[in-house]
């Protein structure tokens, strides 16, 4: 009588389940990751113009530096709240998140950046705004909108842009990626009743005497 290796006993079957779940590690480590490609270029670009902007006058003679640790000319300036905020998260997110997401390319990290930054090119604008609007008592701004500003919106902009592109590819590919694991599921299902359905004595007959 011969000895018929069924499905479960089948060696290929057994090295299968033994790397099966290495496999699936891997595939989980590389679906958090993003691939920036040609739009690394672009980001760093954006970072340095980010950075650039806080040594460029964001008002006057204040520069963004300078309104971030409130120096004597941010003081002269009068800014107002907004104008702090906006070069608060400038450091938080488009030079921060941003030079974190490039060097971890982690697709969780990036979503952080790109929040943030959004946020960021709003808070711009309103900056931008205050420049040129009365404050407390109908005081004009001793001074409008300098170039670091100008410079900062730019950037924080340039890096919305393409980090909404590099994340929008990645979720794409994540939907793709769900939809083959439950088609391999499906058919791994499917595969499984069959061989549930068969006989056990269609192979058993064949190998018994005639």
């Amino acid at each position: 009588m011969n000895e018929h290796i069924g499905p479960a006993q089948s060696p290929a079957g057994g090295q299968f389940a033994a790397y099966e779940a290495d496999l699936r590690a891997a595939e989980k480590k590389v679906a958090g990751e993003i691939d920036p490609g040609a739009r690394a270029l672009m980001v760093a670009v954006g970072i340095l113009l980010a950075m650039l902007s806080l040594v460029l006058p964001h008002t006057g003679d204040a520069s963004g530096i300078e309104v971030l640790a409130s120096g004597a000319d941010a003081d002269a300036a009068h800014l107002n709240i907004t104008s702090r905020i906006f070069v608060f998260m400038l450091v938080i997110f488009p030079i921060g998140a941003s030079a974190a997401a490039l060097l971890t390319r982690r697709w969780v990290v990036a979503w952080v950046a790109l929040c943030g930054t959004a946020v960021t090119c709003v808070a711009g604008m309103l900056a931008w705004w205050s420049r040129h609007t009365p404050g407390v008592g109908g005081v004009e701004p001793p001074s409008g909108v300098g170039i670091g500003l100008v410079l900062g919106e730019i950037a924080a902009l340039l890096l919305a842009f393409h980090w909404a592109r590099i994340v929008w590819a990645r979720s794409t590919y994540h939907l793709a990626l769900e939809e083959e694991r439950r088609r391999e599921a499906a058919e791994r299902d499917e595969l499984a009743r069959v061989l549930q359905s068969r006989p056990r004595s269609a192979t058993g007959d064949e190998d018994g005497p005639h």
